[in-house]
């Protein structure tokens, strides 16, 4: 099979253009399907998680429809999809860019951030956000953390699709942490989370009591929090993402 092992940064985004490369010149047609995640994972050189990535980068676009446990099914290719252009250039269309005049580097703003990196950066960070929230957190803070959390138990109460008591939680305890870049970059990251890519993820390998697990898991957040323990705080927050990135990760296929 014609695929090229991959050896460089932006794992996700080469997996997908040669998979709509192999698409596009028939040795997958519409009907077909593409070889499991592992397989691919394999002969590509990569992980399995920048496959899934790949996988639902695809899917944006209207390549393929992911079948959870049952395999990705080539499309029949959208009249959007027939540009040349690369796939995450479709999937991140409308940026923001701009140049920084003295590293004459261009940062883009508004491009997606792949689930699983989003979810990495998380958890380097979000954990030290909690342990400085703890030391740092004032009550009129703690109350607005609780406020958020309360919010996040009726979102699930009522099936809310975006949980925003969710992403407030999380905001709202690194701005506590007393560190406006951690705010700045929770708040940031968190803009990401219900971009096309990540509600992909989401519906296809979230399970059904993640909702209410990670409610469990907010609670011991909250409570170390509030008994004003850092080591706590780090710990709950660090298995509670740990979780999340487990769920998002385990097998389908």
């Amino acid at each position: 099979m014609p695929f090229q092992v991959i050896d460089n940064q932006r794992l996700y985004r080469q997996i997908a253009d040669q998979l709509r490369a192999l698409i596009d010149s028939g040795e997958f047609p519409p009907g077909s399907r593409l070889p499991a995640e592992r397989e691919l994972a394999k002969l590509l050189g990569v992980s399995r998680a920048s496959v899934r990535e790949a996988m639902i980068a695809l899917e944006v676009i209207g390549l393929v429809d992911v079948r959870v446990g049952n395999g990705v099914l080539v499309c029949e290719p959208p009249v959007q999809a027939v540009s040349s252009e690369p796939v995450m250039a479709q999937v991140t269309r409308n940026q923001w860019k701009e140049l920084d005049p003295e590293l004459g580097i261009e940062v883009d703003f508004s491009a997606e951030i792949p689930p699983f990196a989003l979810l990495q950066a998380r958890r380097l960070i979000e954990p030290e956000a909690a342990a400085l929230a703890a030391l740092n957190a004032s009550d009129e803070e703690l109350a607005g953390i609780r406020e958020a959390f309360e919010r996040n138990v009726q979102d699930n109460r009522e099936g809310s699709h975006t949980h925003p008591g969710d992403r407030l939680f999380h905001i709202r305890i690194a701005q506590a942490s007393d560190n406006p870049a951690y705010a700045l970059m929770i708040q940031h990251l968190l803009g990401h989370r219900y971009g096309s890519m990540f509600q992909r993820l989401q519906s296809h390998y979230g399970s059904g009591d993640m909702p209410h697990r990670s409610e469990d898991e907010h609670r011991r957040v909250l409570q170390a929090l509030e008994q004003h323990d850092p080591g706590a705080a780090r710990q709950a927050m660090a298995e509670h993402l740990d979780e999340v990135i487990r769920i998002f990760s385990r097998s389908a296929q």
